[in-house]
């Protein structure tokens, strides 16, 4: 059976944001960085299907202005605002860029006049229909935007990487219409997180994975040598002391005095709120050394975006996850 349209841009979204999420995720993993410039780059493939699909349904001048007004916010996360001063300076960025926020701020507030005769209630059931409800599903965009925006400077997205990547997905993915699901989980549900948001969910449940493989890992390895070890051995792992600065670890292991002037060897629960430098952390390596202390207890620095790349699968398969766990516990 030929695929529609609507399937051909579905799937190739998905290819890209396998490919581009894949891409980031190895950049994450090896060296805890992924540059602007990727982003940069896969930023195209979705700006392109999503025009493609606009332009399949027909939209006007003022939907895609709204697509550029996304675009535009989540841009500023790679290439920064631009300033009063440099564009009275004459900077040509910032004063293209400038005039992009501009003129896709006009198409926004066009199209909450030209389509403001819409009932808010059948927006949320899906029940508007036609280019009224094709122009606020797309500017809904710019929420969920702003929602992972305030997530990163609230510290709840922790990573800049992370942050970029669920808006590169907000963009390549708006909506549950323009992503092609295999099973019918979501047919009948008319109120889902935004994919962005689905995919975070759904990496957030592959992180209740690692306290079962580090556990099953200490207990093969032997690391579980006392009953103090039992506070340890569930998130973080033994490392020997020498690996410890090539390594993407936070040290938990350090020397403490205690009241008699004795030191003694600590193991800390909890990482370090601020990562220590390199000097920082030679340092403490060098007084762990000096108190002959061969093996430590150190908790990894798991990328997000390592997480998010294998639930891509399983999204595309089986939509937004909040709909399985609420069927699951009979809602």
């Amino acid at each position: 059976m030929a695929l529609t349209s609507e399937e051909v841009l579905g799937w190739s979204r998905v290819g890209v944001l396998l490919l581009g999420m894949g891409w980031a995720a190895w950049m994450d993993h090896k060296a805890r960085r992924v540059s602007n410039e990727h982003w940069l780059v896969w930023v195209k493939p979705a700006v392109f299907i999503w025009c493609l699909e606009l332009l399949a349904r027909g939209a006007d001048w003022t939907v895609f202005l709204t697509a550029s007004a996304i675009v535009a916010y989540a841009s500023m996360a790679v290439i920064g605002r631009p300033t009063v001063k440099d564009i009275l300076a004459g900077n040509r960025e910032d004063i293209l860029v400038s005039m992009w926020y501009l003129v896709s701020f006009v198409g926004v507030a066009f199209g909450m006049v030209k389509y403001s005769d819409v009932d808010l209630l059948d927006l949320l059931l899906g029940e508007a229909t036609g280019m009224v409800a094709l122009y606020w599903t797309t500017l809904s965009g710019l929420l969920v935007i702003f929602v992972i925006d305030l997530g990163w400077r609230l510290r709840l997205i922790h990573g800049g990487a992370d942050a970029k990547a669920l808006m590169w997905v907000a963009i390549l993915i708006p909506n549950w219409s323009t992503m092609p699901v295999i099973t019918d989980y979501n047919r009948d549900i008319i109120l889902q997180l935004p994919p962005a948001i689905s995919l975070l969910m759904w990496g957030g449940l592959t992180f209740l994975l690692i306290p079962v493989v580090l556990v099953i890992r200490n207990l093969v390895q032997g690391n579980v040598k006392s009953l103090g070890d039992l506070r340890m051995f569930w998130h973080s792992t033994v490392m020997d002391l020498d690996k410890v600065q090539q390594s993407h670890v936070w040290l938990l292991t350090s020397m403490i005095e205690m009241p008699d002037g004795q030191m003694s060897v600590y193991h800390r629960t909890r990482a370090p709120r601020r990562t220590p430098s390199e000097q920082e952390l030679s340092e403490q390596l060098a007084t762990l050394q000096d108190n002959n202390i061969e093996e430590v207890w150190v908790s990894y620095k798991l990328p997000l975006l390592v997480f998010l790349f294998p639930v891509i699968i399983p999204m595309a398969v089986f939509g937004d996850i909040t709909v399985i766990i609420l069927q699951i516990i009979g809602l």
